[in-house]
């Protein structure tokens, strides 16, 4: 849909790098009185991708909720991408959603098309994701947001969390780094229209095929690779897990444009909060633009997995895109390694 009014020029961030630091997030929640509850088994308290609480012994209920100023202009697309990275989540977990609700903020120079336009992406990417949006809440704002709470579904023993990463597991990464970096460049017109294309598609692609294959091997843990980008998100892997982990930088899929616009110095603000946050040792010789593209916030990244060494091959032969990034051992001088 062409719109004259750029939906990216009416927020201050956008997508998943207007996501609040993880370091500073930690601090505002610290000391919260909270009730306990021993059917809750993944709470705020772990770091991870959504909660889960168990409602008998056959069904555990995933919870979650995402939302984010607009990542490109287009209204349907932004829709689409809010979406998929809502999903995500479930995705993460080894779930499958079933329910979702809009959460959107309408900002006073969006035409009522827009605003239709915004939900059409979100209802579209929901149906293929075969869940049911089923209400929501709409607000007026000074900026745009759009994005879903998800419910879904999974067997208690299939559940995976950020936190169980065995040492002799190695890692997967199933969709390539950059976005944060060509969406920063985008707002000064220095993306070429196929490229900028070719990671709008990627962003508004569900994480579904990917969490399909990914169910059917003995994976140990899973998160997706959102806002805190490559290495804040394997960071928090790594501690929750007390394992150290190891990324080798040879290996990690990036946009090669990405990479040139990140040694140019276009990064987004909140790969300098994952900078901070994310305690990393990184070998000599790596170069700062490729540290920054691990340190990038993606919006609706894809899936980071680790499994048992013995079916990595197999599992990459069944994942279009997907490559092995790095490898999990016992707790050394540090809890991560970009090598």
């Amino acid at each position: 849909m062409e719109t004259q009014v750029k939906l990216t020029k009416l927020a201050a961030c956008a997508g998943c790098g207007a996501k609040v630091g993880a370091g500073t997030l930690a601090g505002l929640l610290e000391g919260f009185k909270t009730r306990t509850d021993p059917n809750l088994v993944v709470g705020f308290d772990k770091s991870d991708d959504a909660c889960v609480y168990l409602v008998n012994e056959d069904t555990a209920l995933i919870e979650t909720t995402d939302f984010f100023p607009p990542i490109v202009d287009d209204p349907f697309l932004y829709g689409q991408i809010a979406a998929a990275n809502a999903l995500s989540d479930v995705y993460a977990m080894g779930g499958e959603p079933k329910l979702a609700l809009n959460l959107l903020c309408t900002a006073p120079a969006m035409t009522g098309e827009m605003v239709r336009e915004v939900l059409r992406g979100g209802y579209d990417k929901v149906y293929e994701a075969g869940a049911v949006i089923a209400g929501g809440h709409t607000i007026q704002g000074a900026e745009p947001l759009y994005g879903l709470a998800v419910t879904g579904f999974a067997r208690p023993d299939r559940v995976l969390t950020n936190s169980a990463a065995h040492p002799g597991d190695v890692l997967i990464l199933t969709k390539p780094l950059g976005v944060g970096v060509l969406t920063t460049a985008a707002k000064a017109g220095l993306v070429e229209p196929p490229v900028l294309d070719r990671v709008t598609r990627q962003m508004a692609a569900l994480n579904r095929a990917a969490r399909d294959v990914m169910v059917e091997f003995s994976v140990h843990s899973c998160t997706d690779v959102t806002g805190f980008g490559l290495l804040g998100h394997s960071f928090e892997m790594a501690q929750g897990s007390g394992c150290s982990l190891h990324l080798t930088a040879g290996s990690i899929p990036f946009h090669r444009e990405a990479l040139e616009l990140a040694d140019m110095g276009f990064l987004p603000a909140g790969a300098y909060r994952n900078r901070e946050y994310a305690q990393v040792r990184v070998a000599p010789g790596i170069p700062r633009a490729m540290q920054d593209l691990c340190y990038d916030p993606q919006t609706s990244g894809g899936l980071l997995f680790a499994l048992p060494e013995r079916e990595a091959a197999a599992c990459l032969a069944r994942l279009e895109g997907a490559a092995q990034v790095g490898y999990v051992t016992p707790p050394g001088d540090a809890a991560l390694y970009l090598e």
